[in-house]
């Protein structure tokens, strides 16, 4: 592996917290864990905001699932806005499958429909965040984000990610980087 793609590699299985001043509407407050980070791009799942119209039931009969077949619920998040009616499982290692994508020990990305039948029966992960849609960036644009100051990244835990208090997850990230966000401004600049 050289230097630069491990360079490139290096936020993958981060958190990105979106900064006071993030200009974005569907970002503002976000917090969204980094599956890939290459120099191809990037692509993530925002973690702390919950659709409240949606629900997995829904989205269980969408892919042939029967609601009695249903013993077990799971919140659904946005994920982004990248393809809003594709679902992405973000869950821990102790259940994946071939099609999964194991980032680190604690994080694997599955979007397959055997996955959410397991997940419906009562089975699979034991910590689990289904989302739809996701976070994209071309190749060098979360770079540039960063640099303007849009985000600040942060050590992903697995605490943040999977807990359900998803009002809390920004300003504990922030904290788990020492940083009291009420002293952050919505404004930036350069000195």
């Amino acid at each position: 592996m050289s230097s630069e793609t491990e360079t490139d590699s290096r936020l993958t299985g981060q958190l990105l917290v979106a900064m006071p001043g993030m200009a974005d509407p569907r970002f503002a407050r976000s917090v969204v864990y980094l599956c890939v980070h290459s120099a191809e791009g990037a692509m993530g799942l925002v973690v702390n905001k919950r659709l409240e119209n949606v629900s997995f039931a829904e989205i269980a009969g969408q892919v042939g699932i029967e609601p009695g077949d249903i013993r077990a619920e799971i919140a659904v998040h946005y994920g982004g806005p990248v393809e809003a009616g594709r679902g992405f499982l973000l869950h821990s290692t102790d259940c994946v499958d071939d099609s999964s994508l194991v980032i680190d020990e604690h994080f694997a990305l599955t979007a397959t429909v055997e996955m959410l039948k397991t997940i419906a029966g009562g089975g699979g992960p034991e910590r689990r965040m289904l989302a739809l849609g996701y976070a994209g960036w071309s190749a060098g644009q979360l770079d540039a984000e960063i640099q303007a100051n849009g985000w600040l990244t942060v050590p992903a835990d697995p605490a943040i990610v999977f807990d359900s208090e998803d009002d809390t997850k920004w300003e504990r990230a922030m904290r788990a980087i020492g940083i009291d966000p009420s002293l952050l401004s919505a404004q930036t600049g350069r000195a």
